[in-house]
């Protein structure tokens, strides 16, 4: 069937089932609500089979959504049967048995007929600021103890069952969460792109044909599938591991989180085992997903290319049930996310030396700093809530320094809100967000740097403060190179010159108090003695290395005038060596 396909109308399909994820994309963005979708972008679009196999997904959609889109599909197959949907449905869920995520991530799909046949669904996983408990903002912390508190369960409910609104469900959701006109608002507009997929969809199969449409789909996996193929035969077949961990859970004191990859690389398949991580813990902060192993290996094959089916089908997974990577319902997930972008780091850190001119040294590896203010507004006497995700430090690379200020390698397109739509919307004042000098790993290839970013609160509220988990294994470095420096929340009341550490979530404040959000530093690569002496002296005059550091760390020696002096550098180099 696939065989005999026009390569020219292949093209066009091909070019089609992504634009149709990227078109529901700007449609959600444009009618978005709340600053997590409208400016973060905290959320994908995209097509996927009636059996479940993901068929396109949007470009720059929040990474490590990409393997819990399709169980959801299998999951409402089992609930409904195929038989069990019609047009005019919409279904909304967010239950974390099948995707263990944090019930912020909100997940509504349509089903697409085609002359009265169940062909494939339109879906949109976007971030709600809150769907009531403990969820507001980036949902609850650690402390969580199960998923009723944090919030409003949803499990593959149909919230329009043949184009009619269920007003009940519709009034549940609405009278047990505090911002309803936003996440309402995000549900309208979450709807609206999904019934653009499925016209686009319809044009697309009125146009060639079921047969023809089905049959390219088919080409397209099966030629992403050989394509990574390809690329992980060039790699040595064995066994590789790396391991890494975090301080603590953030309920269980002084007792370290395993994190250990093993990856075995065998004639173009890949095998990632995650059994070697910690089993669940009792805090929020396990998950239920293929997401770590799958964004590792998308981003070790084809990192640029448009994901489908096809880019896993060389990729077997290996979770255990209760690992914390695979917890079983209803361990606390509020947390999931805290996690994932480590793993994804170990993973690709445990091929160092199968691909050392392409794995870079460690970045920040968390989902970033983020920043969730809430209370009254003073003038509207309505609720706000301020959110933002802040970038740090991504690890240097084999050719050049990291990037600095950026989100972790799980979050797709994702960024900060702009300073401008926090104030104009919050009683707050974004005092400064600058890159934080020294925060970088030193190497010959110096890691990001990570930032400060400043806020005043102008009214009493609550702050929620996530946990600095990676103090103890910041950053690290390769062949030499060193780590950067970790992140953590500081805050400093009224009237006090001094901050003081903090973490946990709804924690009040007075007005007037001011909160630091620091993030981490990506590792260095190399060793930092064979970094060239005028990049340090860049460096310094940029502000991203102090004078001092450029001594200590990479032997550079500058004078009162910045200029390099090479006598002394080589003498201080050769000392350190």
């Amino acid at each position: 069937m696939t065989e005999k396909l026009d390569p020219v109308t292949l093209e066009v399909i091909r070019n089609a089932l992504p634009a149709i994820a990227n078109e529901m994309a700007a449609d959600l963005h444009r009618t978005s609500y709340n600053m997590m979708i409208y400016e973060v972008r905290d959320f994908c679009t995209a097509l996927v089979a009636a059996d479940g196999a993901l068929i396109s997904q949007n470009v720059g959609g929040v990474s490590h959504f990409v393997a819990d889109l399709g169980v959801i599909i299998t999951d409402a197959l089992k609930r409904y049967g195929r038989k069990g949907f019609q047009p005019g449905d919409v279904l909304i869920t967010n239950h974390q048995a099948v995707a263990g995520q944090h019930l912020n991530n909100v997940v509504v799909y349509v089903p697409y007929f085609f002359k009265g046949e169940l062909l494939a669904f339109s879906m949109v996983r976007a971030h709600w600021i809150d769907v009531g408990g403990t969820s507001t903002g980036f949902g609850a912390g650690p402390e969580v103890p199960d998923p009723w508190q944090e919030g409003l369960q949803l499990d593959q409910m149909k919230i329009y069952e043949a184009g009619k609104l269920n007003e009940t469900l519709y009034r549940v959701i609405r009278d047990n969460i505090r911002f309803p006109e936003s996440s309402l608002g995000d549900l309208s507009s979450q709807i609206a792109s999904c019934k653009l997929g499925a016209r686009r969809l319809e044009e697309l199969f009125r146009k060639y044909g079921r047969h023809t449409v089905l049959g390219a789909v088919a080409r397209i996996f099966d030629e992403t599938e050989r394509k990574c193929r390809k690329l992980v035969e060039r790699l040595a077949d064995g066994v590789y591991e790396a391991e890494s961990f975090f301080d603590n859970d953030g309920v269980t004191p002084n007792e370290r989180v395993r994190i250990h990859a093993k990856v075995t690389v065998k004639a173009g398949g890949m095998t990632i085992d995650l059994s070697g991580c910690s089993s669940e813990r009792k805090a929020a902060v396990n998950s239920r997903t293929l997401a770590a192993a799958r964004v590792a290996y998308k981003a070790l094959t084809g990192p640029l290319d448009p994901v489908n089916e096809g880019s896993f089908r060389a990729l077997d997974v290996i979770i255990p049930e209760g690992n914390i990577m695979m917890a079983r319902y209803p361990a606390p997930m509020a947390g999931w996310s805290i996690f994932v972008p480590t793993v994804v780091e170990t993973i690709v850190t445990s091929l160092a030396s199968a691909m050392p001119d392409r794995i870079p040294a460690a970045h920040h590896g968390l989902l970033g700093g983020s920043v969730v203010f809430f209370g009254v507004h003073p003038k509207s006497k309505r609720r706000f809530v301020v959110q933002s995700i802040e970038g740090g430090g991504w690890g240097g690379r084999p050719f050049e320094d990291g990037e600095s200020a950026t989100v972790s390698v799980c979050q797709g397109d994702v960024r900060n809100g702009s300073i401008e739509g926090i104030e104009m919307k919050c009683p707050v004042l974004v005092k400064s967000r600058a890159l934080r000098r020294d925060s970088a790993g030193p190497g010959k290839f110096r890691g990001g740097l990570g930032i400060d970013l400043e806020v005043r609160n102008f009214v009493d509220g609550k702050w929620n403060f996530e946990r600095a988990n990676r103090r103890g294994c910041p950053a690290w470095g390769l062949w030499g190179g060193k780590a950067g420096e970790s992140g953590g929340y500081y805050l400093r009341d009224p009237g006090r010159s001094d901050y003081r550490m903090m973490h946990g979530s709804h924690k009040p404040v007075t007005t007037d108090s001011e909160v630091i959000v620091r993030t981490g530093g990506g590792g260095g690569w190399g060793d930092p003695l064979e970094r060239a002496p005028e990049a340090v002296r860049w460096d310094v005059l940029e502000e991203f290395v102090s004078r001092e550091a450029a001594r200590d760390e990479y032997g550079v020696v500058l004078r009162e005038d910045l200029s390099v002096d090479e006598s002394a550098t080589r003498s201080l180099r050769q000392g350190l060596k």
